[in-house]
């Protein structure tokens, strides 16, 4: 016991930290405009202002096009059925309501205002509610005790012209009718027929129930439990709320009802449901114990006495979590992307099937890192996706949409879904905007990719995207049953050796073959032939490289394991610099909430020479276009534009002469500082006639050390989506990650190295009909 209070101290500790420091709370206003002169000044309040306020006042609609409402949502409480901590008041439920706002922005890009208010009294309450629709697209009630909280909600409801919604009450009901879908699904049951015992009749409990009955569930098969017992027809002190499922009978607690219950439902206290209550459940039970930090009964002691029951909890430490982010971001995100004015019964329903069909997929990359590798295919536990999984918004979203315009509240119907979903996707993959060209030109003619790692769960996943998305065919190098069964594991589709080839190091016809090859490339390297052999056997870097340059693969990536630098000399060995070039070079792409930036040489020379500053900035810009983006580079330096002298900022100064010579029409100039590269503002101070406008989108660093500490900061200090490092400079095209790769990364690569091959074979065959 002393060792969980000290647990539970040293959390208490952290988490009032947390809210403290830096700053106070968890939120901030940001703008999203310049106010960075006079006329920013002007545009922004007095007088510009007046012009889209005049156009309100003629079309309310308006304001969906000039301000932040339709993208702004108020938290609203009065703290009288917070969390687990009961009614606190208004003060002290703010960081909740802050918490709220900040999964709201971080799982669907919805801004929030938490509004706490101190008031109790219905009408009241209702009255302050209401009086805040010009200013937000939605409501989001929060933790108000029942049964004041159905009444709230109703009446706002009826007043509101825009979406109220409790989520106290309909969140947790959208994602426990998911899990009973699920679950009598894989029980080979029907919800209509089902007998669901509920322990607790609070607004969360009354709610899951209400919506059971609308997906199919029968009253007559319902039985409530509460504090004082059974609900039963002439109880008295019984709201009629709690009425609807009052049940004809003699029966009394929850002992005497359980017999034979097919689901559990426990929104209640910890440990009510006993172990020999579990034992007379029906086959197959499901039981849902989501009281909160201790469920009704923990599933490690209902699984000893029924193996064959399935669990949820409120809990993280469990699989089958049933926690309201689950939906509440992005039903609020579909309702405001079409100006909803409710969440209505069909937009529930749909959201219940979206979740339920998720729950079928198979398990992303990203849901199960979530899941500290605890993975589960669907089944008993896997009825309900993990709060991570990023295609939550890609399923939910459209669904709410589509139904509010199926049901006629949406005042901005979506014409173009396609468009939707892909802006919804860029949400999610942060890299989707900037990788979609490369995507294309990857599918417009998908070349074969070898895997070196193929064993790795994020290859295995990035070699499905690769097969289902037609990016590339991959060829995986590793042992075949190892990779059948991580695959069939993880949740896979596709077979590893039936649905794209593999390399066997310890069985493949071509060893010999590989061998030999080696040997020419390394045997006056102090390599002799049975070191060949044996390398050839266990390196797979070398056997992804062999593979290339023998041409049984057009394009190769390693490095999810070991050090860059050993990779580096691996490649160099076999395949070895492209003619024109003088050295490797490697281009990172980050991508945050302000655009898409490249550096470069962030991995590969130490101190670069002028010329080779120059040959690697030609060669990004090349690979830059490739993105559909006009490169525009700065080559960074201490100095700016000959402010100072170093040694460095000379060869910076020589490299831009160089580059001006070779690439006329390349928009480049320095030596300059970091800051005057991002800011034209700045850059006209002291170079008004820069060769560069606007803000640089390619970084060309003076050295490694200075390219690498820039990278790493950068991605931690803004957020950013790390695509690379994408090795420039090979003979054939070859790229080298790092082991914090994720499957995301590897199938972006995967993308750019078959487009890698496109451009090599493109150029082999215009230089051959030239020698022709």
């Amino acid at each position: 016991m002393s060792d969980t209070r000290s647990e539970k101290n040293e959390l208490d500790e952290a988490a009032c930290f947390y809210h403290s420091y830096p700053q106070p709370g968890k939120l901030e206003i940001a703008a999203t405009k310049p106010l960075g002169n006079q006329r920013d000044l002007a545009l922004a309040y007095s007088p510009g202002v007046a012009a889209p306020c005049v156009d309100i006042a003629k079309d309310p609609g308006k304001a969906f096009d000039y301000t932040a409402r339709g993208n702004l949502v108020a938290v609203v409480s009065n703290g009288t059925a917070v969390l687990g901590l009961g009614p606190i008041g208004p003060l002290a439920s703010k960081p909740v309501m802050e918490g709220k706002a900040v999964l709201f922005k971080k799982f669907a890009g919805v801004d929030v205002f938490d509004i706490e208010v101190d008031e109790t009294g219905i009408d009241k309450f209702v009255d302050v509610v209401t009086s805040l629709e010009p200013t937000f697209g939605g409501i989001n009630l929060e933790d108000i005790k029942a049964p004041e909280c159905f009444e709230i909600e109703r009446k706002c409801r009826e007043r509101m012209d825009i979406p109220v919604f409790h989520d106290d009450q309909h969140g947790t009901a959208i994602i426990v009718g998911a899990a009973a879908m699920n679950g009598m699904e894989h029980a080979g049951k029907s919800l209509e027929n089902a007998k669901i015992v509920a322990s607790g009749a609070g607004a969360a409990a009354l709610a899951c129930l209400n919506l059971l009955v609308s997906l199919g569930a029968r009253r007559e098969n319902i039985w409530v439990t509460d504090i004082d017992g059974v609900v039963y027809e002439g109880r008295e002190q019984m709201d009629e709320w709690k009425g609807v499922f009052a049940q004809k009978t003699d029966l009394r607690t929850l002992d005497d009802v359980i017999d034979g219950a097919d689901i559990f439902l426990g929104l209640s206290a910890g440990g009510v449901l006993k172990p020999h209550m579990v034992e007379r459940m029906a086959k197959n039970p499901l039981i849902m114990a989501l009281a909160n930090p201790n469920p009704e009964i923990l599933p490690e002691d209902a699984q000893k006495v029924r193996p064959d029951a399935m669990l949820c909890t409120g809990r993280s430490d469990y699989p089958n979590q049933v926690n309201n982010v689950l939906c509440f971001p992005y039903i609020f995100r579909g309702a405001l992307d079409v100006e909803a004015t409710a969440i209505n019964e069909e937009m529930k329903h749909a959201v219940v099937k979206a979740i339920a069909g998720l729950a079928r997929e198979e398990i992303s990359d990203v849901a199960a890192q979530a899941a500290d590798g605890k993975l589960h295919p669907f089944g008993p536990n896997y009825l309900i996706p993990t709060p991570f999984d990023p295609r939550l918004i890609l399923r939910i979203a459209p669904a709410v949409a589509k139904a509010a315009m199926d049901t006629g509240v949406a005042k901005r119907p979506i014409e173009d879904f396609e468009a939707y979903q892909e802006r919804l996707r860029r949400f999610v993959f942060r890299s989707g905007l900037i990788m979609k060209n490369m995507v294309a030109k990857a599918k417009s003619n998908p070349k074969r990719v070898v895997y070196a790692d193929g064993e790795d769960e994020r290859v295995l996943r990035a070699a499905q995207i690769a097969i289902e998305d037609g990016l590339a065919e991959p060829i995986l190098i590793g042992r075949p049953d190892v990779m059948r069964m991580r695959a069939e594991r993880f949740g896979l589709k596709f077979r590893p050796g039936d649905d794209c080839e593999i390399i066997n190091p310890q069985d493949d016809p071509r060893y010999r073959q590989y061998v030999d090859e080696y040997l020419e490339c390394v045997g006056r390297k102090g390599v002799n032939p049975q070191g060949a052999a044996t390398v050839v056997r266990v390196n797979t870097t070398v056997i992804a490289a062999l593979t290339v340059k023998r041409g049984d693969a057009d394009a190769m990536i390693t490095g999810l394991d070991g050090r860059f630098r050993k990779h580096l000399r691996e490649v160099t060995d076999i395949l070895g610099l492209a003619e024109d070039m003088h050295d490797y070079s490697a281009l990172s792409l980050l991508i945050n909430s302000k655009g898409a930036y490249f550096l470069t040489d962030t991995y590969v020379s130490e101190d670069p020479s002028a010329e080779e500053i120059a040959e690697t900035t030609i060669n990004a810009a090349e690979h830059i276009r490739r993105f559909g983006i006009t490169p525009k580079v700065a080559l960074l330096s201490a100095s700016n534009f000959g402010s100072r002298e170093f040694d460095s900022s000379a060869k910076m100064r020589e490299a831009v002469n160089l580059i001006w010579e070779r690439a006329p029409d390349l928009e480049v100039d320095g030596e300059m500082h970091g800051d005057v590269a991002l800011s034209s503002l700045l850059r006209d101070r002291v170079m008004p006639k820069s060769k560069l406008s606007g803000e640089a989108n390619l970084l060309v660093f003076p050295n490694l050390d200075s390219a690498n500490i820039a990278l790493n900061l950068m991605k931690v200090m803004t957020d950013a989506l790390h695509v690379g490092p994408i090795l420039m400079g090979a003979s054939k095209p070859a790229h080298i990650l790092t082991p914090s790769v994720t499957s995301r990364g590897v199938t972006n690569m995967t993308a750019l190295a078959s487009v890698d091959a496109q451009s090599y074979y493109e150029k082999a065959q215009v230089a051959g009909s030239e020698d022709e």
